[in-house]
């Protein structure tokens, strides 16, 4: 009932940002929160490596650190899920208050700093997942105080290679001091280096190639984008996620909150990750698998985000201000475009746009 749904959304937005997240969290694993009504719709099936995504909108790593809820989640309607980032050994990331909602822009700010409870605590639920149908993929990291952070990601594919949909390595999350270092060329190509080596060599052991995709920030210059593409291509990495949260605060309306240390998300993110992605893709070419993130609050919002380069796309804080609805609303929404401009696949949009995105200015 969609006048209840409004009513637990507000109820919601009366708490403080984290515990409102917790609390979704709980109503989640109750399965009680209703699940998608929407008919699925085969022309919004993605075929990537060796997955096929029923459609192309997944939930965010953030949301379900710990792997709480994804079969839930994929209930929501969502094409695939995304748990983490989870690090080697448990930590409880910075103090609270944490996370601050930004109403008039639609925007959040987070400086969580990787909480989570670590590689045992994450793969004991993923083992007792009473299903292992759908797509969940592994967001790894390294641990704050980590005396080798490659060390950590390594550790975090050996861990996880025979569960994981998939893996993305984040090295850009602005709230572990020094981690977006990892962008540098030199520390890139070392991580990379170490990461697909490991990954190669559980290949080896379980047959089957799990994609690594590699996520980044939306902040790093036109030269550094040109040289993390060039190793991502140079260490057959699979895929790209353009992007991860803002540090700048461009164009926000609000005082307040606004000051807050931490990565910015939601609306105000839109332009400038999608300005990034668009020049990913033209750096890339077409066959490299790019996820876009940042924004998405729409349908409209998520086609532009496929026009302009993205294969698969990503959310989280959009359902602060709009709810699970929101899932539905965007994939019916990707449906009739298809309707609209007599294509058959997401495929056919795909790039529609990039040329007009990457010439932007951010």
């Amino acid at each position: 009932m969609p006048w209840l749904e409004n009513a637990a959304l507000k109820g919601l937005q009366c708490l403080d940002a984290e515990t409102a997240h917790r609390m979704t969290v709980k109503a989640l694993k109750t399965g009680l929160v209703p699940g998608s009504r929407a008919a699925a719709d085969p022309r919004l099936a993605v075929k990537l490596w060796d997955l096929t995504f029923p459609n192309p909108l997944g939930m965010a790593a953030g949301f379900d650190k710990n792997g709480e809820v994804p079969d839930a989640l994929l209930r929501l309607g969502f094409g695939y899920t995304e748990v983490g980032s989870v690090t080697p050994r448990p930590q409880p990331g910075n103090p609270r208050p944490r996370v601050f909602r930004l109403p008039m822009d639609q925007g959040v700010i987070n400086r969580y700093g990787f909480n989570n409870e670590g590689h045992a605590a994450l793969r004991a639920r993923l083992d007792a997942r009473k299903s292992l149908t759908g797509i969940v993929g592994i967001n790894v990291g390294a641990n704050k105080d980590a005396e080798d952070r490659i060390a950590d990601y390594v550790a975090g594919i050996e861990q996880f290679a025979d569960i994981a949909s998939y893996f993305t390595v984040n090295i850009s999350s602005p709230n572990t001091p020094g981690l977006r270092d990892l962008q540098a060329r030199s520390a890139l190509a070392d991580l990379l280096t170490a990461v697909i080596s490991s990954r190669d060599a559980c290949t080896h052991t379980l047959g089957r190639h799990v994609p690594v995709l590699l996520k980044i920030a939306p902040d790093v210059a036109d030269g550094d984008l040109n040289d993390i593409v060039e190793e991502v291509l140079a260490k057959n990495v699979d895929g790209l996620i353009v992007s991860n949260t803002t540090i700048t605060r461009d164009g926000l309306s609000e005082a307040g909150p606004v000051d807050e240390a931490g990565g910015l998300s939601g609306r105000p993110l839109f332009r400038r990750s999608t300005i990034m992605l668009a020049r990913a893709r033209k750096l890339a070419g077409p066959d490299l698998p790019i996820i876009g993130v940042g924004g998405i609050d729409s349908a409209e919002t998520a086609w532009i985000k496929i026009t302009a380069g993205a294969d698969l796309l990503q959310l989280y804080s959009a359902l602060v201000f709009k709810g699970t609805a929101l899932v539905d609303e965007i994939l019916s929404g990707l449906s009739a475009k298809l309707q609209q401009n007599g294509l058959s696949s997401l495929r056919e949009a795909r790039d529609a746009n990039v040329e007009a995105w990457a010439s932007e200015t951010v």
